[in-house]
């Protein structure tokens, strides 16, 4: 995956006459007094267990392909889960908000998030549809401040603004 996202944004940096950047992977965690939820997006394969939380699937690269387990995503929101990559994070973490109404809005949303292919842009947002997509659709949704979001120096996360864009859209 990493040599992959090194691969993509070489290309991209190259076709865009620009410097290449870090990309980043969003997830998001939400405390309610009943527990921590981990909202993420992440392979199928992944083969984390039975219970953690899947609320949408969808196909990757081309719907075709989403027959094969490999060519499967999963959006996650797993009652007290693991990020599996949480130890490559770069940065802290930001806090977006801090009322419980909030954290409630964004786990009524999650089990409404749009699946479309991810790395395609199906859903005519200008941007392909990916990790990055599914956070910030969540916090556009869900009321908070999505340009209050910001970045590690250096760093791109692709397909946020595919999310910002279809959420706007109602």
């Amino acid at each position: 995956m990493r040599l992959n996202g090194r691969i993509f944004e070489a290309v991209a940096a190259r076709l865009e006459h620009r410097d290449r950047c870090d990309l980043y992977h969003s997830a998001l965690i939400v405390r309610v007094p009943e527990g921590a939820f981990i909202i993420e997006q992440g392979p199928v394969w992944q083969n984390l267990g039975p219970d953690r939380g899947v609320v949408a699937e969808g196909a990757v690269g081309a719907r075709a392909a989403g027959r094969f387990k490999l060519f499967r995503y999963e959006i996650r929101c797993w009652g007290d889960g693991i990020l599996p990559d949480s130890d490559e994070a770069v940065g802290s973490p930001q806090r977006l908000a801090d009322d419980t109404e909030t954290a409630r809005r964004v786990l009524r949303f999650v089990r409404t998030v749009p699946a479309p292919v991810w790395g395609r842009d199906e859903l005519r947002t200008g941007e392909m549809w990916n990790s990055n997509s599914v956070i910030s659709w969540l916090i556009v949704r869900s009321g908070m401040d999505v340009d209050a979001v910001r970045l590690p120096a250096h760093g791109r996360a692709p397909g946020w603004h595919a999310g910002v864009v279809l959420a706007r859209r109602g």
